[in-house]
């Protein structure tokens, strides 16, 4: 009696040791964004109010893990956006946000470069 409760046992972990490697085998990885922004220095000012803007308004979009807007320290008019979402679906639901196009066209008269967004998994 005892060893067929201990097999039962033993099957239930397998089991759900089984199903769990499933998931995550199965589970998309956290996507990774960065994205540099340079502007010409005469909209440093106006551009350092809207990157703050858009990361408080995209920390509160779906999927959100962590949004960090940094400001170089050298260059004022260079800005980084460090972002981490749940899936890629997440991100891309994101950038269909009105406050990202509306985020995008305020910046764009004073892009000094092309807006410079790439995306990265973390490597296992």
């Amino acid at each position: 009696m005892r060893r067929s409760i201990l097999m039962l046992g033993a099957m239930s972990f397998i089991a759900l040791a089984a199903t769990l490697i499933a998931q995550q085998a199965g589970k998309e990885k956290e996507l990774y964004v960065v994205t540099h922004i340079d502007v010409t220095p005469n909209y440093s000012a106006d551009t350092a109010a809207a990157v703050a803007k858009f990361a408080a308004d995209s920390r509160k979009d779906p999927g959100c893990v962590r949004f960090e807007a940094l400001r170089s320290t050298d260059r004022m008019n260079h800005f980084e956006l460090v972002e981490v979402w749940r899936t890629r679906a997440d991100f891309e639901a994101h950038l269909g946000q009105q406050h990202s196009k509306q985020f995008r066209e305020k910046i764009q008269p004073g892009l000094g470069s092309p807006f410079d967004e790439r995306l990265y998994n973390v490597l296992e």
